[in-house]
């Protein structure tokens, strides 16, 4: 059986800002949000319970269950402090 972890994160792309929450290995390989920005085989992160706000400030947020960003247009992710454990 493998633990795993939810973590919440708000991520910036030059035009949205999106919070959600990341799955992460509970310890070790991968456990970190900077592992899952590196791992260059990845070029989407996926994230769900997902909400999405244009920076411009024109139109509301949206929520979505799931969405996936491509790494390339991340310009920074932060932890936002909630975490909760999953087993797989």
């Amino acid at each position: 059986m493998q633990h795993q972890r939810r973590e919440h994160v708000e991520l910036e792309t030059p035009r949205h800002r999106i919070s959600g929450y990341v799955t992460l290995a509970q310890n070790g390989f991968r456990s970190r949000i900077s592992d899952m920005l590196n791992a260059s085989e990845r070029e989407f992160i996926s994230l769900t319970d997902a909400t999405i706000s244009p920076l411009d400030g024109e139109g509301s947020p949206v929520e979505r269950p799931f969405v996936a960003v491509s790494r390339a247009h991340i310009v920074f992710v932060t932890p936002l402090g909630d975490v909760d454990e999953l087993a797989a």
